[in-house]
């Protein structure tokens, strides 16, 4: 188990609302770094989030993405999903770096800067007690509410 005081930073939303980490001490918090609105593996991803919502906040867990794209790009998908958590823009990629999930990827050959899909369960002093790696969409949901027992 990892035991560090998870990078605090200030991101807008899907509706254009200010999110700052620090701001939700108290809570747990579920950060899920993804690479693109729209794309498969994403819309998997959220929406396997969005399906187990219920459980998921009543477990006192606060479930906020983050990727590049636009705060516009977020509404679009959020709107398109029914997303029922932020999505927060993170499009000069400030904590990506903070929390080194912008990486070298790879695909067809082709060598490229990315977001690599992790997650971090943060408790709720602020600390980080979980940093998933390489996540798999379909199986995370699963992993997350294993960890909060």
């Amino acid at each position: 188990m990892i035991s560090i005081a998870a990078p605090d930073f200030t991101l807008l939303d899907q509706n254009g609302t200010s999110h700052t980490l620090s701001s939700y001490k108290g809570k747990k918090v579920l950060l899920y770094f993804y690479p693109k609105d729209a794309t498969p593996g994403c819309t998997v991803e959220a929406c396997s989030f969005r399906d187990n919502h219920t459980d998921l906040i009543d477990s006192g867990l606060v479930i906020m993405g983050i990727s590049c794209d636009s705060v516009d790009s977020h509404k679009k998908f959020a709107d398109k999903q029914h997303l029922p958590f932020p999505l927060l823009s993170d499009n000069e990629k400030v904590v990506v770096k903070l929390y080194d999930v912008w990486k070298e990827k790879s695909m067809f050959g082709k060598k490229y800067m990315g977001i690599q899909r992790d997650s971090f369960l943060i408790d709720e002093k602020g600390v980080i007690i979980k940093h998933y790696t390489k996540v798999k969409p379909k199986e995370h949901v699963a992993q997350i509410k294993k960890d909060l027992k």
